[in-house]
């Protein structure tokens, strides 16, 4: 049974191993973590804002094999019926198994049913087609917003996402 937590301390030297390559980790990170490789410090900055704010919440998701994925939800404004999903991530080994779709009910679950949001937003590139398909299956459609990136050596699109309370 899939559960979520807040993150610990500690649980970014597990994240950080399911991030084996450039495309991987700008991928996930969108440069929001500075450059590649992906480090404990990087991660420990990105959750940084978790202590004393109300509107940022990291999480990972577990089962009784450990840790199964991770991700955050933000107030990225002034409304906090308004949240943003962003850092998602699930352990390459589990990834095709419906993990991150499970995780992120269970984050909608909190968003919608626990914080009181009545919209989720979110970012996905398009050269990710697994991540985008699962977001579709969890009712997010496109907002029409979209960015090109230039990321390294990579350039995609970065197409918004969003789901609002049924």
């Amino acid at each position: 049974m899939l559960r979520l937590r807040p993150f610990r301390t500690g649980d970014e030297k597990t994240i950080v191993k399911w991030v084996n390559e450039p495309k991987e980790f700008y991928m996930w990170s969108a440069g929001k973590m500075g450059e590649y490789p992906a480090t404990e410090q990087k991660v420990l900055n990105a959750v940084s804002a978790r202590e004393y704010n109300t509107k940022y919440f990291p999480f990972v998701a577990f089962d009784d094999s450990g840790l199964v994925g991770f991700f955050t939800i933000r107030t990225p404004g002034e409304d906090d019926k308004k949240v943003s999903f962003g850092y998602v991530i699930v352990d390459p080994r589990k990834r095709g198994q419906g993990f991150g779709k499970k995780m992120l009910e269970l984050g909608l679950k909190f968003a919608f049913d626990i914080y009181g949001a009545e919209e989720v937003s979110l970012d996905v590139f398009d050269v990710n087609e697994k991540a985008y398909k699962c977001y579709q299956s969890l009712g997010f459609i496109e907002t029409g917003k979209q960015e090109i990136f230039e990321i390294d050596k990579y350039s995609w699109k970065y197409i918004e996402m969003t789901k609002r309370l049924d």
